[in-house]
């Protein structure tokens, strides 16, 4: 897919328009990576059996349009319950081009918030996008209403999982202003980079730093708090191995995806984190 580039960092004056367009390329970015634990990728299905690449493909072009849409909605000083419409219509869009697969929930909440903080940010400072500002005007804007949103039970399996075993579940991360975004993954993808790695390397690495602390609620509703706890670790061990740069470390990624594989264990909200890392480095002037 051709677009904003991913590195070097994009050009810091963007419309609401480039701003949607680089949330589909970063999570085309994270279909694309392979191999990974339990995820989608372009040549396997990991540890999913109803759902491909070809499935991913329809739900992202399904979105292309929505995250331009909210994005120009956070441009415009939309409130939190219009950013839930567009949220609720473009999961509908998402069934449909799926047959009612979910390929995508988690990132049409994180990425839409996400672009239409980028939209108020485009508004509020001159069209320059870092992510200290991003997380400032995720918090003034749509804070209050993240924060009674994650006080809410939520029916859908991760929310159920969070709140079975006390974990941070997606919505408390949102109201947080995404810690593990902001705290770990963008760091660590940022400094791969820096170090010399391969983006693909680099996008390994942050995802398994971002593994490692993410109380991923679709391996608790998986694999229960076990399956959570056993790929952190797993997750942790191969980064203090040395990661992906390390000789040998291709090997033991492909082993550790097989593990996950064999346990029916999916990091779900990991590979939206990690989406939206990439998205972070295409659209902000400076990580």
């Amino acid at each position: 897919m051709r677009g904003l580039r991913s590195h070097p960092l994009a050009q810091p004056r963007l419309s609401p328009a480039e701003i949607g367009r680089a949330a589909t390329l970063a999570l085309y970015d994270e279909l694309s990576l392979t191999p990974k634990p339990g995820l989608v990728t372009l040549i396997d299905s990991g540890s999913h059996g109803d759902m491909d690449a070809h499935t991913f493909m329809r739900s992202l072009f399904s979105l292309r349009h929505y995250f331009v849409q909210i994005a120009e909605a956070g441009f415009g000083g939309a409130e939190f319950g219009v950013l839930e419409q567009y949220g609720m219509a473009a999961e509908a869009r998402m069934l449909a081009a799926t047959g009612g697969i979910n390929t995508h929930r988690g990132a049409i909440f994180m990425l839409g918030l996400l672009c239409a903080s980028a939209g108020a940010t485009l508004r509020d400072h001159g069209g320059v996008l870092h992510p200290d500002l991003l997380r400032s005007s995720l918090r003034r804007y749509w804070g209050d209403a993240l924060s009674r949103r994650s006080q809410r039970t939520s029916r859908l399996p991760g929310g159920m999982a969070a709140a079975r075993f006390g974990l941070r579940g997606a919505s408390e991360e949102a109201a947080l202003a995404f810690p593990v975004l902001f705290d770990t993954a963008l760091p660590a993808l940022t400094q791969a980079l820096n170090r010399g790695l391969a983006p693909q390397e680099a996008r390994i690495d942050a995802l398994f730093h971002t593994l490692a602390v993410l109380d991923d609620s679709n391996l608790a509703h998986r694999g229960g708090l076990a399956g959570l706890r056993y790929a952190q670790r797993s997750a942790q061990g191969f980064l203090d191995r040395g990661g992906i740069a390390r000789a040998g470390g291709l090997l033991e990624l492909h082993a550790i995806a097989d593990a996950f594989v064999a346990q029916r264990l999916s990091p779900g909200g990991s590979a939206d984190t990690l989406a939206a890392a990439c998205w972070v480095t295409r659209v902000c002037a400076s990580p």
